[in-house]
């Protein structure tokens, strides 16, 4: 923990260093600051909140974490996840789940967890990310075509039912403005130009609705300070409030019902399991954009730390009204690209948006809705990564492909929660396979021509780890030996893991060959094992068990035993 400030402080920067990261910071700034409201929108919180998180996460966890160049804030890996828990408990259910999420990416940074990345296999992250971008993209529709529906609840089929009932109310107005902004977002990366294409496509939608709406007076399209509101003091505004967020406990803030959600365990057990998965994908999330961002900067980040780092951002950021973070990948390439290099970049960042708040407040509130829903389709379009899907459904292998597609379908039409749980398994289920296709046994008899075996002698060659999935598979055959045979030797040389399973199937193949009458000598197993069997009672017994460190030493046994 602390380790990017640490090594910051002691590598001195220069002052060449320090302008460029400020204006990284700056460039990551001006990105940050739409995207941090349109996320919130779409996880059915006001923008504000949205901001809030940007500018805590983007200071805490910049100061905690493992990664000098991470960028953190909300991201739209979440928005699957916490839209349902809005809806059923509101603001202050999400934060106080954000909260525990926070504590348990603690816990797996403590656990040293941090390469929790290196185990999920490709497949699970592409459904994941596909089905995420299919769910974002589709809850957007309603605003970029400015259709009348008044509630959009259920599942993913009855949400998406709702949207084609309420096509014929399509409002041209809202669709002008939507098609406008994804035109300029689609064609502004091709200038190449330094100025991100989202702040120009927002800034452009934003220019003609409001101008559209002082030349014709029966235009109008909903925005920013016409769906939202805000209350301080008694004094009720449109749009963002233009203050610094303040401290409040999150189970102080209203649940689903309107009133304060408390804190008590019944709560705790019901949002375990979406803390569950904010940490277990904020984690994967995380460590997946310091790992493409070491591959950009050359820098190396600590995965321990940088869940440490987000588990912190975590626990803080709803204090300030703030909803779950992560390190953004965008964000954060944006970041090494204009320079960054340390976590002075993220800090300006952070200090950027704290000053928009105060100071664009009442400019962002004239941002139209649908512009917002443009952004996010074509965030949710760089989500999907289409090409990454099709292709891995073209070239994967058969497993691989019903992994992806089961993922997939599970985000699209359950929820995120048993998407990430079954994924797990998928993919715990996928490397236990595979492992027990590594470890195989075979059969050296007293005949072969390489090994001067003694008569009424065989050996068995064990290879690979030998634990629940594969011990009986490699240990079984050892069970039929020729009624002729006297002595049983097993070369372990290449055995690497030997669990509980195992050893119970090893104390029965020597009982069974003990009372046959059959010596069993088990070869150049590492200590640490020999040690485990002694404990389960598979000891030296002459005549029936012996150890050897050699196979000539096992021969020598075997003539001995004969």
């Amino acid at each position: 923990m602390l380790s990017a400030l640490r090594k910051s402080l002691k590598s001195k920067p220069s002052y060449l260093d320090i302008q460029a990261n400020v204006l990284a910071g700056l460039t990551v700034g001006v990105i940050a600051l739409p995207l941090s409201m349109a996320l919130a929108i779409a996880s059915g919180v006001p923008p504000q909140h949205g901001l809030y998180t940007a500018m805590v996460a983007g200071l805490v966890i910049a100061l905690t974490g493992g990664s000098k160049v991470n960028i953190s804030g909300p991201t739209a890996a979440f928005v699957v996840i916490l839209l349902p828990i809005v809806h059923k408990f509101g603001l202050g259910g999400l934060l106080v789940s954000g909260m525990m999420a926070g504590l348990i990416l603690i816990l797996m940074g403590i656990g040293k967890l941090g390469r929790l990345i290196e185990i999920v296999p490709y497949p699970v992250t592409v459904g994941f990310t596909a089905g995420i971008g299919v769910v974002i993209g589709t809850f957007q529709i309603k605003d970029f075509l400015g259709l009348d529906i008044e509630g959009m609840g259920g599942h993913y089929l009855d949400k998406l039912s709702a949207l084609l009932l309420a096509l014929p109310s399509i409002n041209w107005q809202e669709t002008l403005i939507g098609v406008l902004t994804l035109a300029v977002l689609l064609v502004w990366p091709r200038f190449r130009s330094k100025v991100p294409s989202h702040l120009v496509a927002l800034l452009f939608g934003s220019l003609v609705a409001w101008l559209a709406s002082r030349f014709f007076s029966n235009f109008s399209v909903a925005t920013i300070g016409t769906r939202f509101q805000f209350e301080i003091n008694g004094i009720v505004g449109n749009g963002i409030p233009p203050i610094l967020p303040s401290f409040a406990w999150p189970w102080n803030l209203p649940g689903a019902d309107g009133n304060p959600i408390g804190l008590n365990f019944a709560l705790v057990r019901l949002l375990f399991p979406s803390a569950i998965t904010i940490a277990i994908l904020g984690a994967l999330e995380s460590l997946l954009c310091a790992v493409v961002a070491d591959g950009m900067s050359g820098k190396k980040h600590n995965p321990n730390d940088e869940l440490i780092g987000q588990g912190i951002g975590n626990v803080l950021v709803p204090l300030f009204g703030g909803i779950p973070a992560t390190a953004a990948i965008a964000r954060t390439a944006a970041n090494v690209k204009a320079g960054g290099t340390m976590p002075l970049s993220s800090l300006i960042h952070g200090v950027f948006i704290l000053i928009g708040i105060l100071l664009l407040a009442p400019l962002l509130s004239y941002i139209p809705m649908s512009s917002m829903a443009a952004l996010l389709l074509m965030v949710a379009w760089n989500m999907s990564e289409a090409r990454h899907f099709m292709r891995t459904v073209k070239i994967a292998p058969r497993e691989d492909v019903f992994v992806l597609i089961i993922c997939f379908l599970l985000t699209v039409l359950f929820d995120m929660t048993v998407a990430v749980a079954v994924g797990m398994g998928l993919a715990a289920v996928l490397f236990i396979r595979r492992t027990i296709s590594l470890t195989h046994t075979s059969t050296i008899e007293s005949s072969h021509a390489d090994y001067n075996l003694p008569d009424y002698t065989v050996v068995y060659d064990v290879n690979g780890p030998l634990f629940f999935g594969s011990a009986q598979k490699a240990l079984k055959t050892i069970s039929t030996v020729h009624p002729d045979v006297r002595v049983v030797i097993l070369d372990m040389s290449e055995v690497t893991m030997l669990d509980m399973s195992a050893i119970i199937a090893m104390e029965s193949i020597a009982n069974d060959l003990s009372t046959r009458n059959i010596g069993l000598i088990i070869n150049n197993l590492q200590p640490r094992m020999i040690l485990k069997l002694r404990r389960a009672g598979i000891r030296k017994r002459r005549g029936k068990v012996a150890f050897a460190r050699s196979l000539e030493d096992s021969f020598e046994a075997a003539r001995k035993m004969l």
